[in-house]
């Protein structure tokens, strides 16, 4: 996994270790500062790992293979990918490549609440190479929020929360131009009801846990049935068909990018049995989580 060094420039270290380990807030980040921007220089693998804090990452030179949740994408310049707490991801640089990029982590609390609505609306995969006019732009908005953060200049939270949430927004509106009819949402133009809004981004960061309706819908502001109704009505899916998609759509990209037991996985995505986990994947799915990596292996090699 990947380990910020104490200092914000330099080379990033890994580990050996075959399970992916969770980054956390408390380790990386603090109260009065929920954002930090790192310039890293990559020459050799980064294993499979995950974040508590959300990450956003620029690529400025360098060639190589990134791999999120499981799905295989080039690696160069221009490249920006988007990871929520629920994403794994591994860096592979070319042979005798060094990889440089922007990394910028931050908590949910650092950005508009509007725009973290927009990254959890539906299922697409935040990863996109853009062209050499939109890569300079964005080169440059990296290097602002460098600038800033380094001279912490009065004003200076304002203009990176700016420079940030643009280039987030750019991300989405590219990735949704390419995202299959399959997300999520029935309707990614629908005007979402605020309370289901609010329900959506709190199910995507507690998915894992033992979330049930009651305590969704307490945090939207409505009552269980009527949060029920709205729900179904918004998604096209019942609360709880949305709730087990989420938990498999982890449970996957765990069975393609880690070494983790089949056990290990069923707890890790939120379910309490390996037989109901098993059940929901094979319905899901039309294999065994087993067979799904079997199947899957020639296409992605857990190394």
């Amino acid at each position: 996994m990947i380990k910020y060094l104490s200092n914000r420039k330099g080379v990033i270290l890994l580990n050996a270790n075959l399970t992916p380990e969770r980054l956390m807030n408390e380790n990386y980040l603090t109260l009065s500062s929920p954002f930090r921007i790192f310039q890293h220089t990559i020459t050799r693998d980064i294993d499979t790992h995950w974040h508590e804090f959300f990450e956003i990452a620029f690529v400025v030179s360098g060639t190589g293979m990134h791999l999120l949740n499981g799905e295989q994408m080039s690696l160069r310049r221009g490249m920006m990918f988007l990871l929520t707490p629920a994403d794994f991801h591994k860096i592979i640089p070319d042979p005798d490549e060094t990889i440089c990029l922007y990394d910028l982590i931050f908590e949910e609390r650092f950005i508009r609440y509007e725009v973290l609505q927009m990254i959890f609306r539906s299922e697409t995969q935040y990863m996109h190479i853009f062209p050499d006019e939109l890569s300079s732009q964005i080169d440059r908005e990296c290097n602002r929020i460098w600038e800033e953060s380094v001279q912490t200049d009065f004003g200076a939270e304002i203009v990176i929360q700016g420079a940030l949430e643009r280039m987030i927004i750019e991300l989405i509106r590219a990735c949704s131009k390419r995202s299959s009819a399959g997300d999520i949402l029935r309707n990614d133009s629908m005007q979402m009801h605020p309370s289901i809004q609010r329900a959506l981004v709190y199910m995507h960061h507690h998915f894992r846990e033992q979330l049930t309706l009651h305590e969704v819908a307490a945090h939207a502001g409505l009552s269980d049935n009527y949060f029920s109704e709205c729900f179904h009505q918004q998604t096209g899916v019942s609360y709880q068909i949305y709730l087990q998609k989420l938990r498999l759509q982890l449970a996957s990209s765990l069975l393609r990018s880690t070494h983790l037991t089949v056990t290990e996985i069923c707890h890790a995505s939120g379910f309490n049995t390996v037989p109901h986990f098993e059940r929901a994947f094979k319905q899901r799915y039309a294999c065994t989580p087993s067979a799904y990596r079997r199947d899957i292996s020639h296409l992605y090699k857990v190394e």
